[in-house]
């Protein structure tokens, strides 16, 4: 639909779009709280959330179309980047999210639901809190501004995933796309055989990365310094507040919520690496990041619903890039749908790999041999 479209109208409508976007998606939540109350279809309702995300969105993706802008790397890059509307956004839209969770709450507790309401709302926030909580904390925490880093781990914290702010960018960007990263996932390995790996190493990996930090700088693990103690301990205040608020049901759906928002995340750093390793050069080496070690996907409309993080081949090769200026580069491995298609596929493990496999067997032909070195360590990056 748009990818005629010329670049430049392309980069003023999206700088609108993200918003525009977040707008339209944010009462969809009160509305399928209450839509099915007197006809006494709530349960069914309560899931309509993440039906949409993972049913609607991706039909949609298709018939919108791909994104065609790239900013003009001279021009438009320096001023896009320094202009404040773009880190307001993130902000706001963050705050927008920290309400619609306590708003949440409050459905979860007086709606008139049975068990399967119950976990379809859990499922439905959860997963919108990945969209959101997780995928803004993400943008902010690799930010250098105070405000922008402590709001990215404040969203972090509402989902009780605060390690991430330290594991994702002192370890995943690091090792990503080698043996050493735990959110780097192996050609051939199901997502089911991720998921649990990814939650229980990434999990010690933050805590020991913070641990090292800190003795560089000489100071205490277990000391006000962490800054894990300090991110966990405002979860710990989130839970507290709902059990008020709400009882043991306001802990449970806040637990939950948070639950099913990692599992979000990890799905997706499930596909933005799947089976691509960097080569191991002649000197026994890994290579550098480089744009061809992450899947992309340039569909327009996920593309605003997550703040461009299809882009994430940009991402890793420049992380502070802010999320407004990421390119797409089509020589990148090119994922055939949008996140939320392959969210789904992901799920299908024969499927998925009746997709990928061939895909990241082409990206290697030539050189099997790079594809099939797992177990192979490589301590030094070059």
């Amino acid at each position: 639909m748009f990818e005629n479209m010329n670049a430049d109208l392309m980069l003023k409508m999206k700088k609108y779009g993200y918003l525009t976007f977040w707008a339209l998606m944010v009462p969809l939540v009160p509305f399928s709280a209450y839509v099915g109350v007197e006809s006494g279809t709530q349960d069914y309702w309560a899931w309509f959330m993440y039906v949409f995300i993972f049913g609607i969105i991706p039909v949609l993706d298709f018939l919108v179309g791909k994104d065609p802008s790239n900013p003009d790397e001279a021009v438009q890059v320096p001023t896009m980047s320094e202009e404040i509307f773009y880190r307001v956004s993130a902000i706001a839209m963050g705050c927008v999210w920290i309400a619609v969770l306590f708003y949440a709450g409050h459905v979860f507790v007086s709606n008139d639901y049975g068990l399967l309401g119950k976990i379809g709302w859990i499922v439905s926030i959860g997963t919108v809190g990945g969209i959101i909580a997780i995928n803004l904390g993400h943008e902010l925490i690799h930010k250098d501004p105070k405000l922008e880093n402590w709001m990215g781990g404040l969203l972090l914290s509402t989902v009780t995933y605060a390690g991430f702010k330290v594991e994702h960018v002192r370890g995943h960007h690091v090792h990503v796309s080698t043996p050493e990263d735990a959110s780097s996932s192996r050609y051939n390995q199901s997502l089911y055989d991720f998921l649990p790996k990814a939650f229980v190493r990434n999990f010690k990996n933050a805590w020991a990365l913070e641990k090292q930090y800190l003795e560089r700088k000489g100071k205490k693990n277990i000391s006000i310094y962490n800054e894990l103690i300090w991110w966990y301990s405002i979860s710990a205040l989130f839970a507290v507040t709902f059990g008020l608020i709400w009882g043991w049901e306001g802990v449970l759906f806040f637990l939950g919520q948070s639950f099913f928002a990692a599992l979000a995340l990890e799905i997706i750093n499930y596909i933005e690496h799947y089976g691509l390793h960097r080569r191991v050069n002649e000197k026994g080496r890994f290579e550098r990041v480089t744009p061809a070690h992450s899947w992309n996907s340039n569909f327009l409309l996920t593309n605003l619903a997550l703040f461009q993080l299809q882009r994430h081949s940009d991402h890793h090769a420049y992380a502070k890039r802010r999320y407004q200026v990421l390119r797409h580069y089509e020589e990148s491995p090119q994922l055939p749908a949008g996140y939320a298609t392959m969210f789904v596929l992901a799920m299908i493990p024969p499927l998925w790999k009746k997709v990928m496999n061939p895909r990241v067997e082409a990206y290697y032909e030539g050189e099997m041999d790079q594809l099939f070195r797992e177990g192979k360590r490589v301590n030094n990056i070059a």
